[in-house]
């Protein structure tokens, strides 16, 4: 398989511009993509695709969406792609549009083959591990369930943000009082901190101090 997972489409550059690199290196000469824009909900999905068609246009990939087709006419589409685009949006609707339409086995089996490479950013990374659990989005939709592609074997978070994150296992909890804070129950939970992993059992609870370095 031939995949390029990236955070996110956005930066002062433009749309896409930081990875354009990344991107042809991945396309491999390949120029025609089929872009799945399923996961927009902020901007109609015409619109997504003219906004993702011009900014391929610069690293040589012509990007075109098969959403105006029947569902079966999706799904051969996407059957003959050598590229397939997922982009950002909600990881939910996402989901929800992929698999109603029957793009997910579709997807899987060409990406799987090497028939397909793969590019997905934000909901696009979402949708290519085994789940959607380490999405950020509001589950404005009902996926159907949150079993996704599994392209690759692990979860993605995108947008990672280097805050103080509390892995709380099943059977815990943490009580706050005023500037009190302990964490209750029989397991130890760990704390996420930029690059930092730091265990704690239970008992009293603080942010570990290099969550100040970060």
């Amino acid at each position: 398989m031939e995949l390029l997972l990236l955070s996110n489409s956005s930066s002062d550059a433009g749309y896409l511009v930081h990875a354009h690199d990344a991107i042809r290196e991945l396309a491999g000469g390949r120029t025609r993509a089929c872009f799945l824009p399923f996961a927009g909900v902020t901007r109609d999905w015409d619109s997504y695709e003219a906004l993702v068609r011009d900014a391929l246009a610069p690293a040589g990939i012509a990007a075109h969406s098969p959403h105006r087709l029947p569902d079966a006419d999706c799904v051969r589409t996407v059957e003959a792609a050598e590229l397939i685009i997922i982009g950002g949006g909600n990881t939910f609707r996402l989901l929800q549009c992929l698999r109603e339409r029957g793009l997910l086995p579709a997807i899987a089996r060409q990406v799987d083959a090497g028939a397909a490479r793969y590019i997905g950013w934000s909901a696009g990374t979402n949708v290519a591990c085994p789940t959607i659990r380490t999405t950020n989005d509001m589950p404005v939709a009902d996926p159907g369930g949150l079993d996704a592609l599994g392209l690759v074997p692990f979860q993605i978070n995108p947008h990672y943000f280097n805050l103080a994150v509390l892995g709380l296992p099943d059977g815990n909890w943490v009580r706050v009082s005023g500037d009190r804070m302990e964490m209750g129950g029989a397991h130890r939970a760990r704390w996420f901190v930029g690059q930092q992993i730091v265990d704690v059992a239970p008992g009293a609870l603080s942010v570990p101090a290099c969550a100040a370095a970060v």
